[in-house]
């Protein structure tokens, strides 16, 4: 059968710049940490793959002393105490209903799962707020259906193919029956290394990025009675007449599968063992 596997930033919801931004702005608050990333600066940090990793990038020599970490050790610590309470910040906002899903995500789900395909998300963000958006995106009884592949659970994060691969195998898909949804490029690079198609909805802060490689790029999955996708980019020449159906998934399935970016057709690599990070 088929697998759909869903990034989540950014194509559940668009949860970057209404979601997590404040949330580790609040985060930086509440600990005394000097830092608030504007909409600009943060358009820049999001193409950090994973939040603890993008809250290391603000930690110089200089605001580890102005905040006593003394030593690295002193650094993991507090920036995996900032981490669990952004995540914490983070899932009351999406159960606030602030970050309303991305048009045509509960439908496309819905009508996967009717056929009976596979579903899974896969992403960077720490596993309880994928779930939480999740959840918030395509309701209870369809989020059970999930697997879900988030957080550290992977050494390599995106732009690395880490991720994609580990749900292949966990999952035992064969590449050629999967499709992916991604928003970003890095997402984009990451699904390609592992030799898969890839559709893109971009978002808030991917709409001028590069997306060479992509299946198919949109600005959004759309609604029958909403919001129309506009087609931005059509490599696997798919018919896209008013809403990105499950028979448009279908038809790019049925397009030859891509190599991995740089290095034409072949075998992606597989994974390295996962290793527990701070």
């Amino acid at each position: 059968m088929p697998a759909l596997i869903f990034d989540c930033d950014g194509v559940l919801a668009d949860t970057e710049q209404h979601g997590h931004l404040p949330a580790f702005n609040r985060t930086f608050a509440e600990f005394n940490v000097p830092v608030q990333w504007s909409v600009e600066e943060y358009g820049e940090k999001v193409k950090i793959g994973g939040g603890k990793e993008r809250m290391r990038s603000i930690v110089t020599p200089e605001l580890a002393r102005s905040l006593g970490l003394k030593d690295d050790a002193a650094v993991d610590e507090a920036i995996l105490a900032w981490h669990q309470r952004k995540t914490a910040v983070y899932k009351d906002m999406v159960a606030s209903g602030v970050m309303p899903a991305r048009p045509g995500i509960a439908r496309i789900v819905q009508e996967a799962h009717d056929a009976g395909w596979t579903l899974a998300v896969a992403s960077t963000s720490a596993e309880p707020a994928v779930r939480a958006v999740l959840t918030h995106a395509v309701g209870e009884d369809l989020a059970k259906h999930f697997a879900v592949f988030a957080g550290d659970i992977v050494p390599a994060k995106k732009p690395a193919p880490d991720i994609y691969l580990l749900a292949l195998r966990e999952l035992n898909l064969d590449p050629d029956d999967a499709i992916v949804v991604e928003d970003s490029a890095n997402g984009l690079r990451a699904a390609l290394a592992a030799g898969l198609r890839t559709l893109v909805t971009v978002s808030g802060y991917t709409r001028e990025e590069d997306f060479t490689g992509a299946s198919l790029v949109v600005s959004s999955l759309g609604d029958p009675a909403g919001e129309a996708p506009e087609v931005l980019a059509n490599e696997a020449g798919v018919d896209v007449p008013n809403v990105v159906t499950l028979a448009t998934l279908q038809a790019i399935l049925s397009r030859p599968r891509p190599g991995p970016p740089g290095n034409g057709a072949g075998t992606p690599t597989a994974p390295s063992t996962p290793t527990e990070t701070p």
